[in-house]
Formats: C-alpha cells, structure tokens, sequence
C-alpha cells in the first residue's frame, strides 16, 4: 500500500519528493519495476507474456475464460501489486478490444474481473488501462549500467503493434525521465519561495525551463519510431476506454463486481503527473477543460494527485514574483511559462499527425465503410483532442507576466 497522504501546511512546511513515491532520478517513473509476479500468479504471467500473439489470432478470450480465479492475498508490497495492475490491465484491454471497436466484449470474466478490481482498490487505481500502467510500470533496462536511450529499454507486457508499439511506450518513459530534473527543481522552488531566497528560486527556475525543453526534444523521437498508420489503426484501440465512448455507450459489466456496467476512461497523457506538477507550480489554471484534467487525477498513483494538490496549497510563485520585485526571476518564469506553450504546441502537432492526419488517411482507404465508432477528432481519452489541448495552450500563453511599468 501507498503511504498516507502526507499534510502540506502552506507557507509552513517543505514539499519532499519521497514523501510521494517520486523519485529525484527517476521522477514519476516506478524505479526497478518488477517483471515478474510470484508463482502462485504463473496463469496471468503466461497470457500477459504473449499478449500480442494471443490477441493477433484471436485467442486470448477463450485463454481468459479458461483462467483460475485466483487470491490477491499473495501479493506482498507496493511493486508487486503496480506490475499485477498491469498484467491484469493488459489482460482486461486485449479481452475487450481483441475483436475491434465494432465488437467489443460488454462483460468481464469474474475471473479476471475479481481480482483486476481488488488489486485497483488496493493501489487506488481504477480498474483499467492508465499511464501508470503502460508507461510509469512497463519498462526495464536492457543493460542496467547502460544510458537512457531507446535501445537500452524493454517494455514488460506488450500489445500487438510492434516496434511502434514498443517506441511509443518507451519514447513516454524517456519524456517522464527528461522530466525529472524539472520535478525536483519545482519542489526546490516552492522552497526558494517558503524561504525567500531569489538566488536559489532563479536557479530553480531555471532547470525546470530546460527540463521542459528537454521533455520537447525527447518527445520528438515519436516521429523516428512510432508509424502513425499503426497507431491509429491498431494501437489507439487497446488504450480505448469505454468513458465517452460511443463504441461502448453503456459501459462494461465487471462479473462478480457490480450488475450494472461501469465506466472508465481510457489513456490520456492527462493522466501523466508531469504537466499537471508544472502547471500547478507556475499557477497556471486550466478554466476550459479543467473538469477532464482534475477528473484524470483520480487515474493517477494516490501520492502522485496528492503531490499535485499539496502544489496547490503552497504559496502562490506567480504572487511571490510580482511582489519581490526580482526582474530575473520574473524574466526567468516566463522563459519556463513559454518552454511549456512550445511543448503544448509541438504535442498539438504530434496530435494532428497521429490522430487527425492518420483517421483521413485511413477513411480514404475505406470510403465506403466509416466507422461510426472512432470520430477522428477523438483522442483514447474521450476528449474532442485537438479543441481541448489548444484551449489547454491559450491558458498557458495567458499565464506569461506582464508587470507594471
């Protein structure tokens, strides 16, 4: 289990990464993810470790309804628990989606339900595909003394999509790690403001405009990995959700959980603590669309959304700018306001070519078959995407300081 949320009383303590299951190295990344879960969970490991195939040939529903119904009680610790959400997620999403978006399963298995649900409510997670999964808890070193690169990192569990598949996760833990430098400054920010030292609150400042550089340039390795083609028609299908999802309106029954179906969103880079951390140390407000990114707190680790409202509580660093009367520190903020309206702007692009341009292209190809359940201008958390992210951009250009003369 997660530690209890820690209590920030603003302008009275200092934010501690640890206290949040983040790392200064690592950021929001799990550090050393398991790869294995203990024997007594060998028929989860053996359908989760040939997920693509399984699902390729059209088997993994009858490998489900064929699997125990088996005890959570065996997992012992934090780690264990993060990598069978994961299995169980990867599991759950092939089951759903094996058939396409026309033909999607509308009842979960008790087997897998059960248990999948157990170990959500343990980690405070919701029982389906998240970030944390494909990304914070799917990635290991090939060489654990070897650099951070794309050739050095091996997902855990997989979906069909190949070597796309692959980058796009992996490109997504490099973006987390290029962010972690920037995490940890942010918290040695809100301490510069706590102690009103403008020298230690520039040099804060500073880092986290050149991690959030560094998120933008390692973003960019999408375009050298991931085929848009398979993302959109392969990938984008098993990080669907069935929130806001006309494919599945009502949602899906969890056997021997509920009678009625649930509804869960599907994987949004909302759902990444990153942007929300440095939006909440800058003070910028997201009015449009905040109710999606607040609403895909409750899809992150419960220390993680907790670090992002204990942000919140903290002393203003807008207010503590204007007032200190510090022109390096407010030049110094704007530079970190503009390096974040540059990233916004190159992920709206990467939005366009992997969602907007591919569902063209893809509907050119079959002009009389549209599908009516896969709206191009939705990305896999439900959202109108591009609306909702420029909107995102223009609250970010608003927050740049314009000081009285």
């Amino acid at each position: 289990m997660e530690p209890q949320r820690p209590s920030l009383k603003p302008a009275a303590a200092s934010l501690s990464l640890g206290q949040y299951h983040i790392s200064e190295e690592y950021g929001f990344l799990l550090q050393n993810p398991l790869k294995e879960l203990p024997d007594h969970y060998r028929p989860w490991m053996e359908i989760a470790n040939k997920l693509p195939h399984l699902i390729e040939s059209h088997q993994l529903q009858a490998h489900v309804y064929k699997m125990p119904l088996l005890d959570c009680r065996f997992l012992k610790g934090h780690r264990e628990r993060r990598l069978a959400h994961l299995v169980l997620a990867a599991i759950t999403m092939g089951f759903v989606w094996q058939e396409g978006e026309t033909q999607p399963q509308k009842v979960l298995p008790r087997s897998l339900a059960i248990p999948f649900v157990e170990v959500s409510r343990n980690l405070g997670l919701p029982p389906i595909l998240v970030h944390s999964d494909l990304v914070l808890t799917n990635w290991t070193k090939r060489n654990p003394e070897g650099p951070w690169e794309i050739s050095n990192l091996e997902t855990i569990v997989s979906f069909p999509g190949g070597e796309s598949l692959r980058a796009f996760i992996l490109v997504t833990v490099l973006v987390e790690k290029a962010a972690a430098p920037g995490i940890k400054a942010l918290v040695q920010g809100v301490d510069a403001v706590l102690q009103h030292s403008q020298d230690t609150l520039l040099q804060a400042l500073q880092q986290v405009r050149l991690s959030i550089q560094d998120i933008t340039r390692t973003l960019a390795q999408m375009h050298d990995y991931v085929d848009p083609d398979i993302f959109y028609t392969v990938i984008r299908l098993f990080l669907s959700g069935w929130k806001d999802n006309p494919a599945m309106p009502v949602g899906l029954v969890y056997e021997g959980v509920a009678t009625e179906p649930l509804r869960y969103s599907g994987g949004s880079a909302a759902q990444s603590s990153v942007l929300q951390a440095f939006d909440e140390f800058l003070g910028i407000q997201h009015c449009k669309g905040s109710g999606f990114l607040h609403r895909m707190r409750d899809y992150m680790p419960p220390s993680h959304k907790a670090f992002l409202e204990d942000l919140h509580s903290a002393p203003s660093l807008r207010d503590h700018i204007l007032t200190s009367g510090a022109g390096s520190c407010l030049i110094a903020y704007n530079q970190c306001v503009e390096a974040l309206v540059e990233l916004r702007s190159y992920h709206i692009n990467v939005v366009a070519r992997y969602i907007i341009s591919a569902a063209a292209k893809a509907r050119s190809r079959m002009p009389s078959h549209p599908s009516p359940h896969a709206p191009e201008d939705r990305g896999t958390g439900g959202t109108a995407v591009l609306s909702f992210l420029k909107s995102v951009r223009e609250k970010t250009v608003e927050a740049i300081l314009h000081p009285c003369a």
